[in-house]
């Protein structure tokens, strides 16, 4: 008889980007308690930077050799579309070892994506930032 491995309220049947979702969702969360302002930002999750995308191109990271992490896009003022906080799921997961690692590298990639839309530090969005 075949069937699914596990049901689905039991973590296994949960996929690794919707994994990742939560972590970058329970990041927010966090930070959102601290900085009520987050709530109007966007964060948003992709697989990987697009190499067509204009603003990667223009943060230089492709003559660097190295691949972002995530990315910030700053809203042009009111009226307009909100701000907004990419995070790259693959880049994140090939860095980190296991979950652990990989809920420690989510929370420090959003922290300095917050830090870099709010114009401060990143130890000063999350004072445990780097201590972990």
């Amino acid at each position: 008889m075949r069937g699914p491995v596990a049901p689905p309220q039991v973590p296994l049947a949960v996929s690794r980007a919707d994994s990742f979702i939560d972590l970058v969702h329970d990041s927010v969360e966090r930070l959102e308690r601290r900085w009520p302002q987050l709530s109007e930002v966007e964060f948003a999750v992709l697989d990987v930077p697009s190499f067509g995308n204009e603003q990667d191109r223009a943060g230089g990271w492709e003559d660097e050799g190295t691949v972002p992490l995530g990315r910030v896009t700053v809203s042009e003022g009111t009226g307009g579309d909100p701000s907004r906080i990419v995070v790259y799921r693959r880049p994140v997961e090939i860095r980190a070892k296991n979950r652990d690692e990989r809920a420690l590298l989510v929370h420090e990639v959003v922290v300095e994506q917050v830090a870099e839309l709010l114009g401060l530090s990143p130890e000063s969005v999350d004072p445990r930032y780097g201590q972990d």
